[in-house]
């Protein structure tokens, strides 16, 4: 009915089960690990499909985690306002990027560094942790880095974890910060995407969320019981093994992107 063999959609339902997991559990990573999906989907169905499964995540673990959110009127300066603001911003240039430099390049050298700083902050965790100024103007510009890579790569949180990671955060507060951050700009790309490309939310698009989000939501919501049980010092550790998995997760999709670019540029030349 959608052109997907059924080998492809228990695939697909087991890689996001396991994405739905993960980001309960530690708040952000849904995009890092659901990247596999675009082995088994073209990137414009894939993209926007995990855009709406991790908006739907985020929710999900907000509503869950509701007590440990900071109230709207303390967002600002010290909460995710300051991101959010950023990332509004920086999403439409991340979007340009898309459509003017070479993305698989930026993603390779964002991902590389994501691999490395995670690796290192594993291995001398007490290394990682830096006196960095807690300004609103630096939570801007932050949330600014954010927006443009998520625009081009679909993971917007990336650096506000790092960011939360060098402030040495405990988790309720980067929690509090990361999961309205992401959900923000997740249904900000949404709605880009929908006023561009109206023509990418098609029957297939629709069928593959029917029958995700019945299991998505469940998952999100085990990984939400996982993370009451981590102590600040786990949560740490499971917040840099998530950030290698985001690099390992645009290394993957910068090697498709060169590879789907080297067979355009053959047919071209046929």
């Amino acid at each position: 009915m959608i052109g997907l063999s059924p080998v492809t959609i228990g695939l697909l339902v087991v890689i996001l089960a396991a994405s739905a997991l993960m980001s309960g559990l530690s708040g952000f990573g849904f995009s890092a690990i659901g990247a596999l999906c675009l082995i088994l989907l073209p990137p414009q169905l894939g993209v926007p499909l995990l855009m709406t499964l991790s908006a739907a995540n985020q929710l999900m673990s907000l509503r869950q985690l509701k007590a440990d959110m900071k109230p709207i009127s303390e967002w600002w300066p010290s909460g995710p306002a300051p991101y959010l603001l950023g990332g509004l911003v920086g999403v439409p240039v991340g979007l340009a990027v898309l459509k003017s430099l070479p993305t698989a390049s930026l993603m390779a050298v964002f991902g590389g560094f994501l691999v490395l700083y995670a690796a290192y902050s594993l291995l001398k965790p007490r290394a990682a942790h830096a006196q960095v100024t807690d300004s609103w103007v630096a939570s801007s510009l932050v949330g600014v880095a954010g927006g443009v890579i998520g625009g081009f790569t679909a993971f917007p949180g990336a650096p506000v974890v790092v960011w939360s990671g060098l402030r040495h955060l405990p988790k309720r507060e980067s929690r509090a910060i990361v999961q309205p951050y992401i959900f923000g700009l997740q249904v900000l790309a949404i709605a880009l995407l929908a006023l561009q490309r109206p023509e990418t939310f098609g029957r297939t698009y629709w069928w593959l969320v029917a029958i995700t989000i019945p299991v998505v939501l469940p998952c999100t919501l085990l990984g939400v019981r996982l993370y009451r049980q981590l102590s600040d010092v786990n949560f740490r550790r499971l917040t840099f093994i998530l950030l290698g998995v985001s690099g390992l997760g645009l290394l993957i999709k910068a090697a498709g992107s060169s590879v789907a670019l080297a067979h355009a540029i053959h047919l071209a030349r046929l």
